[in-house]
């Protein structure tokens, strides 16, 4: 039996919540599953994410194949990175060092995106109302002529 780490939706209409779940490949994306491993919720802001670590990485270790948007959730949480490192052989003590380092980059680059994007936001305020100013300085001489 192939087994996938998938999303299966549930919530109302336009307000999706996903159950991260273990489940048959062959079985329907709403369907039967195994287990239950996590939740993620994309409507909030930022998107929560909350998955059960043990059980994702035991079902990866017995072979489950994670889908992609599965895996993209499970690196931006570490447990990829957690299972690399499990089988590279580094002790306990190592992994939790290399995690604490790569959570801390993570958040480096979390804050400087941010204020990328703080920047950007200002300058194109400022160059909009620079734009508006200048229309009106143009109307008020045509006006006077």
């Amino acid at each position: 039996m192939a087994v996938k780490l998938r999303l299966r939706k549930m919530g109302k209409k336009k307000q999706p919540i996903y159950k991260i779940v273990a489940a048959d490949s062959r079985s329907p994306r709403d369907g039967k599953f195994i287990e239950a491993i996590g939740l993620y919720n994309p409507k909030t802001n930022p998107a929560t994410v909350d998955i059960k670590e043990e059980r994702a990485l035991y079902w990866l270790g017995v072979g489950a194949q994670p889908t992609d948007t599965v895996k993209n959730l499970l690196s931006n949480q570490g447990i990829i990175l957690k299972r690399e490192l499990k089988k590279n052989g580094l002790s306990e003590e190592q992994i939790s060092a290399k995690l604490d380092d790569w959570k801390k980059i993570k958040e480096a680059n979390l804050a400087s995106s941010l204020k990328k994007k703080s920047e950007k936001a200002k300058t194109k305020k400022a160059s909009a109302e620079k734009k508006d100013s200048e229309t009106e300085v143009k109307g008020t001489t045509s006006e006077q002529a």
